[in-house]
């Protein structure tokens, strides 16, 4: 498989979301990049700024209420926001069918085609 979730600080929480998606949940190609994000903000960057007070959670709609108010419970700083989640598309083979499959999320311009 070969994929790609674009956006800076994003791509790397992207990534492990759409992995934890597709090992943990089960998730096709497709649902793993169409489920909903989350995004922190005010984490330590590689130029130097240094996170202060724990940042922000920011959550895609389509979270339940209950799992939020569970991350609030544990401390989290919630935050809604539309945007800033990344754009993603794929590539897998499944050597079993000899099939490729991709993946474009509705986020961003894109599609998956094939000849």
């Amino acid at each position: 498989m070969s994929f790609g979730v674009m956006g800076g600080s994003m791509q790397p929480q992207g990534h492990v979301q759409i992995l934890v998606n597709m090992i943990d949940f089960g998730m096709n190609l497709q649902e793993a990049g169409d489920a909903p994000r989350i995004r922190h903000l005010g984490s330590s960057q590689p130029t130097g700024e240094k996170m202060t007070g724990g940042g922000v959670v920011n959550m895609e709609s389509g979270f339940s209420p209950e799992v939020i108010r569970e991350l609030q419970k544990m401390g989290h700083k919630i935050q809604h926001t539309v945007g800033g989640f990344g754009g993603y598309q794929a590539i897998m083979y499944d050597s079993e069918n000899r099939v490729y499959y991709g993946a474009s999320e509705s986020r961003k311009d894109g599609q998956a085609a094939g000849y």
